[in-house]
Formats: C-alpha cells, sequence, structure tokens
C-alpha cells in the first residue's frame, strides 16, 4: 500500500469511526441521520437493487463467505513460503527464491484488496444500520401519550391483549383460503401488497412513508430455516429478503418487518410492531391473520409464564384452535425433513452459531438484552393498546 492510499485509507477510517462516536452519544444527529441522509441510500441504490429479481444480497454473503476462505488459504501459503524460503536461501537458489518473493507479493496484494474491502463494510454498515440503532425509538417517537418511566401493567392488562389477539387469530383462521388438505393459500402478490400495507402506515407514521423495494426470496431458504429465521435485511444491498420455505403466513409480517428496517428502525422489537401494525391494519384478511399470529408466540408464551406455568389458569382463558396453532408452525414436516436432507452442518450446530453471532451483533450494536429484544414487543402492544384501548374494547373484551 502506498502512502497515498495508507492516508486515504486511514481518513476514510477515522471519519467513520468518529461517526459511530457521534451516534453512540447524540440521539439527535441519529434522528437528524434517518430522517434526511438514510432515505437517500433507499431511494438510490435501494431502488438499483430492487429491480433485480434475485437478492444481490445473498449473493454477496457467499462471496463474503468465499473471501473469508481464500483469506485463510492465503495465510497458509504464506507460512510455508516462509518456511520454504529459509530453506532455499541456505541452499542458495536464487531463481526460487525470485518465485517465492512473487507469490508473496501476490498474497500481499490480496490482504491489501481484502483490506479495503472490510473498511467499504465498515463503512457502509454505519452509514445503513449502525447509526439507526442509537435514533429515537418508534415508541418514544408516536406515542407521546406514555410516561417515559418504565411502564408498569398488570396481569390483566397483559390477558386482555394476549386474549385480543387469540380471538383475532381463532377468527380469522376461518376465513382465509385454504387448499383441500387444510393448508392455507394465497392468490394475490404479496410483496406487492407488503409495500402498500407498510406505505399504508407511513401516512400515519412519517418515517416508515417513502419508497419501498419489493421483498426478496432466498434461494438458500434451507440454510435459513437452520438457523430458526424469517427473514433478513441486507444494509449493503438494501435489501428486505424471507424465507421462502417457511409457512405461508409468516412472510406478510416477516416481508413488513424487513421493510421496516429500511427506514431505520432497526430494534427488532419494534420491527415486530410494525409489521403488526402493518398488517393488522390492511385490508387484506391473509395479511390481517399473518400480523396477528406474528405476536402470538409472545404473548401466550408471556401468560403462560405470568401464571407460573399454571396449566389450570392457563386454559381458564380463550384457547388457541388446533388450526391456528397449525398455521403458526415454523415449517411443515415435510419441509424440515427437506431441510435435514440438504444439510452440510447439523442444524443444531447452525442454530447454536446463528444465535451467537445474532447476540453479539446485537449487544455490541447497544441492544443490552442481544437476542431477547424480540420478545420485548409484548411491552409495546401493552404499550399501544394502552393509548387505544377501544380497539380491544371493540372485541367485547
Amino acid at each position: 500500500m502506498t502512502k497515498r492510499s495508507f492516508c486515504t485509507y486511514l481518513a476514510i477510517f477515522t471519519g467513520t469511526a468518529l461517526l459511530n462516536v457521534l451516534a453512540w452519544n447524540s440521539k439527535g444527529f441519529c434522528d437528524w441521520y434517518m430522517l434526511h441522509i438514510l432515505p437517500l441510500w433507499v431511494n438510490t441504490y435501494g431502488r438499483v437493487t430492487g429491480l433485480l429479481p434475485f437478492s444481490l444480497g445473498e449473493i454477496l454473503l457467499i462471496g463474503a463467505c468465499i473471501l473469508l476462505l481464500l483469506f485463510v488459504l492465503a495465510a497458509i501459503v504464506y507460512i510455508f513460503l516462509k518456511i520454504f524460503e529459509s530453506v532455499v536461501r541456505r541452499k542458495r537458489e536464487p531463481g526460487s527464491n525470485r518465485h517465492i518473493q512473487k507469490m508473496k507479493g501476490m498474497i500481499y496484494g490480496y490482504y491489501i484488496g481484502f483490506s479495503w474491502i472490510g473498511l467499504g463494510i465498515f463503512v457502509v454498515m454505519t452509514l445503513n444500520c449502525f447509526i439507526c440503532y442509537h435514533g429515537t425509538s418508534f415508541s418514544d417517537r408516536y406515542f407521546p401519550e406514555l410516561e417515559r418511566q418504565e411502564q408498569a401493567y398488570s396481569l390483566d392488562d397483559l390477558l386482555a391483549v394476549r386474549d385480543f389477539v387469540v380471538t383475532k387469530c381463532n377468527e380469522l383462521s376461518k376465513q382465509v383460503e385454504r387448499d383441500a388438505d387444510g393448508n392455507v393459500v394465497y392468490n394475490g402478490d404479496m410483496e406487492a401488497m407488503a409495500v402498500q400495507c407498510m406505505q399504508e402506515l407511513g401516512k400515519e407514521y412519517e418515517q416508515l412513508s417513502g419508497f419501498y423495494p419489493k421483498p426478496k426470496k432466498i434461494s438458500n431458504s434451507e440454510f435459513l430455516s437452520q438457523q430458526h429465521m424469517q427473514g433478513y435485511f441486507f444494509p449493503f444491498t438494501m435489501e428486505a429478503n424471507i424465507n421462502e420455505i417457511m409457512k405461508i403466513l409468516h412472510k406478510p409480517a416477516t416481508m413488513c418487518h424487513e421493510l421496516a428496517h429500511l427506514h431505520g428502525f432497526l430494534q427488532e422489537d419494534e420491527a415486530n410492531l410494525i409489521g403488526y401494525l402493518a398488517c393488522i391494519n390492511s385490508e387484506d384478511v391473509f395479511f390481517q391473520y399473518s400480523g396477528y399470529l406474528s405476536v402470538l408466540n409472545y404473548l401466550d408464551n408471556d401468560y403462560y409464564r405470568a401464571v407460573g406455568g399454571s396449566r389450570q389458569d392457563y386454559l381458564s382463558h380463550v384457547q388457541i384452535l388446533p388450526a391456528v396453532r397449525m398455521d403458526n408452525q415454523f415449517l411443515s414436516e415435510e419441509a424440515w425433513e427437506a431441510v435435514e436432507r440438504k444439510a452440510v452442518i447439523p442444524t443444531e450446530t447452525v442454530d447454536k452459531i446463528s444465535d451467537e453471532i445474532v447476540e453479539v451483533t446485537l449487544i455490541m450494536n447497544g441492544v443490552k438484552d442481544g437476542a431477547m429484544s424480540y420478545c420485548r414487543v409484548v411491552g409495546l402492544l401493552l404499550d399501544y393498546y394502552s393509548i387505544q384501548p377501544e380497539k380491544i374494547q371493540k372485541a367485547g373484551l
């Protein structure tokens, strides 16, 4: 690396690092950035990548894995070259040494290129991801009626929301279209409807307004399923991606969840709430059902824990219909069998590594409870319905 290149590299790295320091210490800067700068990325290259019929982010991720493998192999080759070079020097074979130096130069050039790619990743992740973690939360921005102290809710509050969601799931499970085997089907353009739902929600919540690319399906969804992941947001390409082989009713809420990330709401609990609201406010019954289903497990599990695991208390309230439980499965049995047949690495190993990566990534971005932050959507739902109790009361609960 030349002196000029090194100075350029150092200047970009330092500037990006300072942006991260500013983001961690200034919520006002992050809010300004999300409202005025982030939309530029979505509306420029987000539009371009959105035109592609495949997920560019997935391809880049595969490319990154290959580059990492080459990085390790290059290091091993370099070590052997150093050993071989010392032997050549002892034997005084200058011709061989020239070839060794040429190969070492190639490896050095690869490492220089790798370092620039790493810098590019750092810059893009900062601009499209890291800064957004430290802005004003969705609830703080749009639910000013709530006191900013920690809200305390009773078991009755939790029960009211839980029973409301269970009731809606039970009702909607009877209204969606099913095939001869009882599986839910959807004949519309799901991706376009997800975009429409988000744009409609943007009329009420300004930061969600504007352009959205259509969500894309991950071609390697079997590997994604091994991680028990329903979708991914790729900051490098501004793409919202979903698991293609998961059960169909998970797809609308997941699409809206991932699209929420494109507009700066990186916190997983907030994206869960946004996906929920986008779906339940749709006129499409299928999307409504997906929205309610997306928070069902969080609420039901919290309620079961709240009654101390008492089955008697749990069964004394609205019960989830068998059809809803079937619709709420992550994958069908046939899909799981296909995943296991194609698995190169055991699912348990992949899931464990994925959990660790997600945990570390979230904590590094200031999410102290890591992956448990997904579950905080229950608190956000309680907040939402505490200021709009009429929405539950209309359901007769």
